[in-house]
């Protein structure tokens, strides 16, 4: 059997593109990606970043669900400590109720900007972390079926029990998620170094839950795949003109890619971009092919999540299509 595969978009603002653009090419790749089978279409929070449209994150969601039928939608996620869980219980009970069966609520705790930033959320940078693993329970209870006991109810929200997962790119998240019996997803796409330890300790930590019987975990990759290596190495290289431009603090719309990458990182730069983008799938589909069959075997994930970081929308939409035909192969082999 084959696993699931999925879309987190950032809804990204390219070069020489408008947020207008971002946003229309965010609506036609949800509804590429459910013609082509994948199981859910998340949204990722960021803010003060020129280059990512997506800090509504609720809203952005309900424009992606307005364009399309069966695919899941939902966040990827959250950063809760930025919010009260109330309004996100509010929020996503909207969308449950918009889109009924169809809504998953990711939560991360980073703030998903830089700290001046944060802070302009209103965000008690100290006080938000030690506060996170309380947050995801009162969020939880404001989605569960009101009792008698609550005073304070979510509407809409109660009773929508839209279903939580916890994101992570550390082993913090991975005990909360083994301890609450929550599915997790881990973002290996940008954070690799601790990607098989967090499983392993969500794996061994697992209590069953109300939502969740058993371990389910979901890992990142980016990819960039075309019809031949070059053309992928080719496109990938906005990607990595964008890593080298948030190291660098410099913020920038998203890169148009270029013949070459020398000249515009240094020696430590390439070595450091590198390393945080080794599982990335990029090349043509044999060359992916073979990459994500190792990834996979070495994680013994349940589902994949796939960020496409391209700038030419039609290009994005071909490699998600490409992505798709991996699975095909996969259940071919199966």
């Amino acid at each position: 059997m084959t696993i699931p595969f999925s879309i987190l978009d950032l809804a990204t603002v390219a070069e020489g593109g408008t947020l207008s653009d971002a946003l229309a090419n965010t609506r036609r790749m949800a509804i590429h990606a459910e013609q082509l089978g994948y199981n859910r279409y998340w949204l990722a929070e960021h803010h003060g970043m020129p280059a990512v449209a997506s800090a509504a994150t609720a809203v952005l969601i309900g424009h992606v669900g307005a364009a399309t039928r069966t695919i899941r939608i939902g966040s990827g996620g959250v950063m809760l400590p930025n919010h009260s869980p109330l309004v996100i219980a509010e929020q996503f009970g909207t969308l449950e109720a918009l889109f009924p069966g169809r809504v998953d609520l990711g939560l991360g705790r980073a703030p998903g900007t830089d700290m001046r930033t944060a802070r302009a959320l209103r965000r008690d940078l100290d006080q938000s972390a030690q506060g996170y693993p309380q947050d995801v329970l009162e969020l939880q209870a404001y989605l569960a079926d009101p009792t008698d006991e609550r005073t304070v109810l979510a509407v809409p929200g109660a009773g929508a029990r839209v279903p939580l997962w916890l994101l992570g790119s550390s082993h913090y998240s991975a005990h909360l998620a083994g301890m609450l019996g929550l599915p997790y997803a881990f973002a290996s796409h940008f954070a690799p170094d601790d990607l098989l330890g967090a499983l392993e300790i969500y794996r061994e930590r697992f209590q069953p839950s109300a939502q969740l019987d058993r371990p389910y975990a979901m890992v990142g990759v980016m990819s960039a795949i075309a019809d031949t290596d070059e053309e992928a190495n080719h496109l990938f290289t906005s990607a990595q003109q964008q890593f080298i431009n948030l190291r660098r603090n410099d913020r920038t719309l998203f890169p148009r890619p270029v013949k070459s990458m020398d000249g515009i990182w240094s020696e430590q730069e390439r070595i450091g971009v590198e390393h945080t983008l080794r599982y990335a799938i990029v090349g043509s589909p044999e060359t992916a092919s073979r990459k994500l069959a190792r990834f996979l075997a070495d994680t013994r994930a349940d589902e994949v999540i796939v960020s496409t970081p391209i700038h030419d929308i039609d290009a994005r939409l071909r490699s998600i299509e490409l992505f798709a035909g991996l699975r095909q192969e996969m259940a071919k082999a199966a």
